[in-house]
């Protein structure tokens, strides 16, 4: 009889670990797949209110799902990437820059780089001291930084890019948007779509800012017109925004400073649980609040991990 016992008190326990490594496996696999996204809140006419996670309601397609995290963005990298074959003006613009530089908090580590050669080109890599990252700052070669293409830079930069967890991570580009490396005539720059992808799976949103390049070629009206699209399509589908004055040189960048300034300053990190799937996949979220008077910027598609 004890001996029967023993074999039914060996059965269960054998049962129970089994038990155990199963929500073990269960639950390091839902924490594979959860996806962590940027969202910028924006307020219409006012800045906008703090937003709670009982506030948000979050929409896969058409499907309602569960917000696992909703939290302030405290720690950002903040990479700056300038065009080395931008009109050497664009450097008396820098005092408003290192001003924007230094005006970031103490959470927010910056890097400076150029993109030269379609890669880019690192003068200062992130540091916390904001006033050393200002320093890297310097006038732009102009024609000698001619065919390069911003696209191929950011997708280096992105490639070298360290992990750092869940943290923010952005990059302000400064450009013509011209492609004189492999882009033609074609309204779509042959990068594009990489580039958004890639920044997509390391969740960094791409700000940038339109500023003629040196030289005469890439003034055209179309080819000015491409290239302010593609920086647009570039910040909107990976969460941020894009500025330019029609096909001038703007008179002052500062606005657009302080517009991002604003933006960083209302960043939150969203995370939800999905299916990855083996290799990983693209998403279209949404979001929506019955707070008034807030609209959300984020990426056009959020990638979820693999399995």
């Amino acid at each position: 009889m004890k001996s029967i016992f023993r074999s039914e008190r060996a059965v269960l326990g054998f049962l129970a670990s089994a038990i155990l490594l199963l929500i073990s496996a269960g639950t390091a696999q839902a924490a594979a797949n959860v996806a962590t996204v940027t969202v910028t809140v924006v307020g219409k006419k006012q800045a906008p209110p703090a937003i709670k996670k009982e506030d948000l309601e979050l929409f896969q397609g058409k499907e309602r799902q569960q917000i696992a995290d909703w939290r302030r963005g405290e720690t950002l990298f903040l990479a700056i990437l300038i065009d080395d074959s931008l009109d050497q003006e664009v450097a008396s613009q820098w005092r408003d820059l290192k001003a924007f530089i230094d005006a970031q908090p103490p959470t927010t580590s910056i890097a400076v780089a150029y993109s030269r050669n379609g890669s880019a080109e690192v003068a200062q890599d992130f540091t916390s001291d904001h006033a050393l990252a200002a320093k890297a700052l310097r006038i732009p070669l102009g024609t000698g930084g001619s065919y390069s293409s911003p696209y191929l830079s950011v997708q280096d930069w992105i490639k070298r890019w360290p992990d750092h967890g869940g943290d923010r991570r952005s990059i302000l580009m400064i450009s013509s948007g011209i492609d004189f490396f492999r882009g033609g005539f074609d309204p779509v720059d042959p990068d594009l779509d990489s580039t958004v992808s890639q920044a997509q799976k390391k969740n960094i949103n791409i700000w940038t800012i339109y500023y003629p390049d040196a030289g005469h070629v890439g003034r055209r009206f179309f080819r000015v017109f491409n290239s302010q699209s593609n920086l647009s399509r570039l910040s909107e589908e990976t969460g941020a925004e894009s500025y330019y004055l029609g096909g001038g040189v703007p008179v002052n960048l500062k606005p657009y400073f302080d517009e991002i300034q604003d933006h960083l300053e209302n960043q939150y990190l969203l995370s939800f649980a999905g299916n990855g799937g083996k290799k990983g996949k693209f998403e279209r979220i949404r979001l929506s609040t019955e707070t008034p008077n807030v609209e959300f910027i984020l990426p056009s598609a959020v990638f979820i991990p693999p399995q």
